[in-house]
């Protein structure tokens, strides 16, 4: 019995943000429905994360070249080692 009172009271704490969420598109004037999307938007928007500030490091191009040049090194030492098996191939 307790188990089912815990489950639907944490159904119904889950489930009232999306019913609040709902009520917007039942308001029959336009103007206080489109005020009442606007006032979700900014409560969503209050909820999000901020995006962390950008780290002061090697930019995202500097980062795919030195990447690029790891492969070609590691490419060259496996065909030098290839290159002592494979006499003839």
């Amino acid at each position: 019995m307790k188990r089912l009172v815990s489950a639907l009271l944490g159904l119904i704490v889950c489930a009232t943000p999306a019913a609040a969420l709902e009520t917007c598109r039942f308001i029959q004037d336009k103007a206080e429905r489109e005020a009442c999307y606007h006032r979700q938007e900014q409560e969503l928007a209050a909820r999000r994360k901020p995006e962390p500030a950008p780290v002061a490091g090697p930019s995202a191009e500097a980062k795919t070249v030195q990447s690029l040049q790891q492969m070609r090194r590691d490419d060259a030492e496996v065909y030098r080692s290839i290159g002592g098996i494979c006499n003839g191939c």
